[in-house]
């Protein structure tokens, strides 16, 4: 009995990601919902194919309950998130759905994380570019012996 939940939810996981992958620009949602998605998507598609063409037709009952999936992402892109399915607004990123904020604290502790790590890192990028624009300039003439030494001391007290 559990192993078939557990199966089922695998199956409506899959199916709700494939319909995801199936609408263009981002989607962030919660695995709960993607499940969701996959599993109204193939029951409803489902029974929809069953009542046209008949149970025995599995593979019209597969491919409608994939094609309903798919419409299940479409409308909670257009009337949940509101935006829109096609054009440059479609790759935007949403700013309501489920999950949204959720998503928005995780974005936050990252970034802020990220800022930390730099701050904490030693500035070695830009000394390494620095020595290796003196070493341009002293290979060119332009610095002196001596300017060149001066200057590599000052970075390498940095």
């Amino acid at each position: 009995m559990l192993g078939s939940v557990i199966a089922i939810m695998i199956l409506g996981f899959i199916t709700g990601g494939l319909a995801r992958l199936a609408v263009p620009g981002p989607d962030p949602m919660p695995v709960w919902l993607t499940v969701a998605i996959g599993l109204v998507g193939s029951w409803g598609g489902g029974a929809l194919a069953a009542a046209i063409w008949g149970w025995n037709a599995t593979t019209a009952v597969s491919f409608t309950g994939f094609f309903v999936a798919i419409l299940l992402v479409v409308a909670y892109r257009r009337f949940v998130q509101k935006r829109p399915i096609t054009g440059p607004g479609a790759h935007t990123f949403p700013e309501r759905g489920f999950g949204m904020d959720r998503f928005r604290q995780r974005r936050q502790q990252f970034e802020d994380l990220t800022r930390q790590y730099q701050q904490s890192r030693p500035d070695s990028d830009s000394v390494t570019n620095q020595l290796k624009k003196l070493s341009d300039l002293h290979e060119a003439g332009i610095l002196t012996d001596e300017e060149y030494e001066s200057k590599k001391d000052q970075l390498a007290q940095k």
